[in-house]
């Protein structure tokens, strides 16, 4: 099992990272929170948590060891795989979820696509006991660049959402603030969806 990789980030987008190490070219899943803080052609650390099924066999990185824990939580909880956890850890960040589940905001995490009122009951009883009071997430930097709209719809649409549907919702943000950033951009999209 992988801890963590270094390496040139030969590939970058809101959903993945392609992160070259010794001439091995590792496709590395990644959140918006960890996207935030990365950029094409830089070097970079990403601690790894890997999954291997039958079916599969994915990686998913994570700018820092709390993120990491926090996905680890996550998907401790029944329902709840590492691509929800993703979706969860994109649409907030760390401390924002662990902040909701101290504080029994159902409200909050039902906020998430694909979190349902049962599923965020179950992810608070199960890990209010578990995520410690001293964790304290690094917030979300924005990034801007001219092809947020083009970056927004291809990570929805990896994320398995219908193009035709998440375009129209991404024209009705971007007619309301034209400065949003990628990473604001697809959180709000998630949250109408």
């Amino acid at each position: 099992m992988f801890d963590y990789i270094k390496g040139i980030i030969k590939e970058i987008s809101p959903t993945y990272i392609v992160l070259e190490n010794g001439s091995i070219g590792y496709f590395i899943n990644i959140s918006l929170n960890t996207y935030s803080k990365l950029s094409e052609g830089n070097s970079c650390l990403l601690y790894i948590y890997e999954v291997i099924r039958e079916d599969t066999h994915q990686l998913f990185g994570f700018f820092d060891k709390k993120e990491r824990e926090i996905f680890l939580h996550l998907i401790s909880v029944s329902g709840v795989g590492a691509n929800t956890a993703r979706v969860m850890l994109s649409s907030l960040a760390p401390n924002e979820i662990k902040d909701a589940i101290i504080s029994n905001n159902v409200n909050l995490l039902k906020s998430i696509k694909g979190i349902g009122a049962k599923s965020a009951e179950r992810i608070i009883v199960d890990l209010r006991d578990k995520v410690g009071k001293d964790y304290d997430g690094d917030q979300i930097v924005v990034n801007l660049d001219n092809t947020i709209k083009d970056e927004a719809l291809s990570a929805l649409v990896m994320l398995g959402f219908s193009k035709v549907k998440v375009d129209k919702i991404v024209n009705e943000i971007l007619k309301e603030n034209k400065s949003v950033s990628v990473e604001s951009l697809i959180k709000e999209a998630l949250k109408r969806i």
